[in-house]
């Protein structure tokens, strides 16, 4: 049972008894593989279709299925179900091929009431895995290490109910930053965490913009006269691959050539043919974009297949363009 009240939201799972996760959910969104994870922890089952979502690439889940298994949960993949079954699950080590936010949050969650330690090595960094930690730990969860590549799990025996407020969304604060760059404004971005933000904070300083630092403020101001730069995505707190999109709307309007790298999704470029029909001059190589700067953008009718395509295509329409030409 769920319940919005301005900005809270208030969630009851006390008569939660549906352990499956229908297909016409998990094509909308891809994250619904995350709840595996909380799924087998409450229910020691779980029934979930193949995700959706964004079409960036192929975004495998075999390391959450790997991670899974290790922890004696018997997986059977068929007619387009994931179907778990966590009877048997027990507490035990777990080490990630790639440090995946997805399959360490799954892992997280499965652990969390498993009798004895758990690890996980190689585990990612993001400050959301240090998020679900402090939440976990808010209702009892004994979890320590997130934010390192080792994070530890103790099992509990239950968790009870907590007030918790989550941490700013690093990638909409950085689309903010950007379109702000790109616009040539000037605006305090309020209610964030600098710190999260320095991988682009930094690209945008190169690129021109003037960038202060607060608690928990960020101050941009920018001429709208940007220089070409080079960004290669990493994991964090390497520069996100949640803001190449954003950053490479950018560099098309940007004085010189710049070049991005993108090292976690194969077919993150694709919004480049989009940004073509506005004007931009990109050439892509495999997983490398090379962006020359242009004067003059034209509108045009795109289409985004992603969350963050989409956002580049907005703040790239945000800066004076040509109208498009009607046939």
């Amino acid at each position: 049972e769920t319940k919005k009240e301005e900005n809270n939201l208030y969630i009851n799972s006390k008569n939660a008894s549906c352990h499956i996760i229908k297909e016409e959910y998990t094509k909308k969104v891809r994250s619904s593989i995350f709840m595996l994870g909380s799924l087998l922890t409450k229910f020691k089952k779980a029934l979930v279709a193949y995700p959706g979502g964004c079409n960036i690439g192929t975004r495998p889940i075999d390391l959450h299925l790997k991670g899974l298994r290790t922890l004696g949960v018997k997986i059977d993949e068929k007619h387009g179900f994931i179907d778990c079954d966590g009877s048997n699950m027990k507490s035990g080590f777990v080490h990630l091929d790639f440090p995946s936010v997805g399959a360490t949050e799954n892992l997280m969650m499965a652990c969390v009431k498993l009798k004895g330690k758990s690890v996980i090595y190689n585990a990612a960094k993001e400050p959301e895995i240090i998020d679900l930690q402090n939440f976990i730990n808010s209702m009892g969860g004994k979890i320590s290490g997130a934010g390192t590549s080792t994070i530890t799990i103790i099992g509990v025996d239950h968790l009870h109910s907590t007030n918790y407020t989550p941490i700013s969304d690093r990638i909409v604060a950085g689309t903010y930053l950007i379109a702000c760059a790109m616009t040539g404004g000037h605006i305090k971005l309020k209610n964030t965490i600098p710190e999260h933000n320095l991988a682009v904070i930094t690209k945008l300083k190169q690129s021109g913009c003037d960038v202060d630092l607060f608690e928990n403020e960020i101050e941009i101001k920018s001429s709208g006269k940007l220089k070409s730069c080079a960004i290669e995505t990493q994991p964090y707190p390497g520069f996100p691959t949640d803001l190449q999109n954003q950053m490479l709307a950018l560099q098309t309007i940007s004085k010189g050539t710049g070049i991005i790298v993108e090292n976690l999704f194969e077919t993150r470029f694709k919004i480049y043919g989009e940004l073509t029909k506005m004007g931009a001059d990109i050439t892509i190589r495999d997983r490398m974009a090379l962006i020359k700067g242009v004067d003059k953008l034209y509108g045009a009718t795109v289409t985004a297949s992603d969350l963050r395509g989409g956002a580049a295509l907005v703040i790239l329409s945000l800066i004076h363009i040509s109208e498009p030409t009607r046939p």
